[in-house]
């Protein structure tokens, strides 16, 4: 019991730190591989939605391709194949990609 008592108080102080740099690498680590890359990924995201315009060619997450008609708020209406008639109404999160149309 007396070892414990008489312990170098340096020494515990060193482990503390030692401790507290092991964890600090840790959450630094998770922040570089998971943070980090969603967070990229969500501003390109808003970046590609952001340049939507009228005539653009989309890919939903349905797997759909079609033409954007109308822009609204968040609303984004497409028209799908070569029917005028098959127009729908989603929402501006549910597109994918968009490929800009050549002129």
């Amino acid at each position: 019991m007396s070892i414990f008592l008489t312990a170098d108080p340096q020494a515990q102080s060193m482990s503390l730190t030692g401790i507290i740099i092991v964890y600090g690498l840790f959450f630094f680590a998770l922040w570089f591989f998971f943070i980090r890359p969603q967070s990229k990924k969500q501003k390109q995201m808003a970046a590609m939605l952001a340049s939507l315009e009228v005539g653009d060619y989309v890919l939903t997450t349905a797997g759909f391709y079609g033409v954007v008609i109308d822009i609204n708020d968040d609303t984004v209406i497409v028209e799908f194949g070569n029917n005028k008639n098959c127009r729908i109404p989603m929402q501006r999160n549910a597109i994918t990609n968009i490929e800009k149309p050549e002129v």
